[in-house]
């Protein structure tokens, strides 16, 4: 270190502050707020911001958000910090679609308008245009939030209206939506299709398209981030006799499926994705019998070796694993009846 220049060994530092404490950082001299500043300082900054030991807990109900560190060594959150929303809303009116290094996109459901929102540094974009971009309607739309090879940070929007289906990118870099063509088969596209958020993995953006909750046509749709090809892959091969859920998530960048099946009892088969094809992991036992109110709102998380099935009442299942690999939190959409999401805090911004 004692022949690095000053300036290497500053810059080294400060990518290991956590984000709150670069903000401040800012403030010391000019010299350090562009420093700070640069896209190759937030790039290296957001790449070892991104472990288990940085992620939080945000979650949200009718009146309130809140931010709290997750304690691994007893499964639990740590006390909680509110966080004022920097653009306006109404009562359960946010809705967290997608996240991805620090950056949420939201739907304000009374609106309809999607947003890129940085919880850490509150930074904000509107994606809506005037032309009628941006605009989310759920239950009928799908979005995928993801980075390209060019570091650019991208919105895949899957609109779904009556007699309008399409396809359409925004990009960061030049704040504007855009359609690209869905090649693929077009009922996939139909309302009769349930589509899951996009999981992104590896330079892909990962879909389970659902024709419905029991019997029916379950695939994975994957989209290049690069070339911009959709293609199909198959689901898991889980009996069909019953319910049939698949979450995925990206694990140390492979993809993996917590595949549920059943009716009355359920089963939950974890699946990895080698090319593509899937191969089991593990399963647990069955679960015991639970309203299919409460079925239809489990999650799943990992952390530390311990795999967790969740409602939206609390903890439901944990089973142990000896599997190193799993030291991190899958990032879900509900938390004991709060709205919310297990994100890295980073000083990524919405806009450039």
């Amino acid at each position: 270190m004692a022949d690095l220049p000053t300036h290497t060994i500053v810059f080294e530092i400060l990518t290991r502050l956590p984000a709150k404490d670069v903000g401040h950082s800012k403030s010391v001299c000019k010299q350090w707020y562009a420093l700070l500043s640069t896209q190759d300082f937030v790039k290296i900054h957001c790449s070892r911001s991104v472990v288990s030991s940085n992620q939080r807990v945000l979650l949200i109900d009718d009146l309130t958000c809140s931010v709290r560190p997750i304690i691994s060594n007893n499964n639990d959150y740590g006390p909680s910090s509110t966080v004022t929303f920097p653009f306006h809303h109404q009562n359960n009116d946010v809705s967290i679609l997608s996240h991805l290094n620090g950056l949420l996109c939201v739907c304000l459901n009374h609106t309809y308008e999607l947003l890129l929102w940085n919880p850490t540094t509150t930074a904000f974009k509107r994606l809506s245009t005037p032309d009628s971009h941006g605009f989310y309607i759920n239950n009928l739309d799908a979005i995928g939030l993801y980075v390209d090879a060019d570091d650019d940070y991208k919105v895949l929007h899957i609109k779904r209206r009556s007699g309008v289906l399409g396809v359409y990118v925004y990009s960061r870099e030049v704040h504007s939506w855009r359609n690209i063509p869905f090649i693929t088969r077009q009922e996939y596209l139909s309302p009769h299709f349930n589509w899951s958020a996009g999981t992104f993995c590896g330079g892909t953006l990962y879909f389970t398209v659902c024709e419905c909750w029991i019997v029916g046509t379950n695939v994975v749709i994957c989209f290049d981030v690069n070339s911009e090809q959709f293609k199909e892959i198959s689901f898991p091969p889980v009996p069909s006799n019953g319910m049939v859920q698949g979450v995925l998530v990206n694990v140390k960048n492979v993809l993996h499926m917590f595949a549920s099946t059943g009716m009355f009892e359920m089963t939950i088969d974890l699946w990895t994705l080698q090319g593509d094809y899937w191969i089991k992991v593990l399963s647990c036992p069955p679960i015991p019998p639970i309203s299919l109110s409460l079925w239809c709102d489990i999650t799943h998380y990992v952390t530390n070796g311990n795999w967790f099935v969740m409602t939206k009442l609390g903890k439901l299942f944990t089973i142990e694993m000896d599997m190193k690999p799993f030291e991190c939190f899958y990032p879900v959409s509900w938390f004991r009846g709060f709205k919310g999401a297990v994100f890295v805090q980073t000083i990524v911004s919405p806009s450039i």
